[in-house]
């Protein structure tokens, strides 16, 4: 259920952008997600980050994400 959530924060957050989310342990708070995004056409990858945490900033401040992996990538 978590990586519902995680997803549909990510594509609000992103519209049209490639998405994955990868629960790592099987134990629904440790994810892998992968953002394919135009909006991170021309920004370093630390600014792509903080994008993605920024949009998780709920599940990551209420302990749902435990641990998370970040994969981005512009489209440009």
């Amino acid at each position: 259920m978590a990586s519902t959530v995680i997803r549909d924060l990510l594509e609000r957050a992103f519209p049209g952008a490639e998405i994955a989310v990868d629960d790592r342990t099987g134990g629904g708070d440790h994810f892998q997600v992968t953002v394919v995004s135009s909006a991170f056409d021309g920004l370093s990858l630390i600014e792509q980050h903080r994008l993605v945490n920024a949009a998780l900033a709920a599940p990551l401040a209420d302990g749902t994400i435990h641990e998370l992996r970040i994969r981005t990538k512009g489209t440009a």
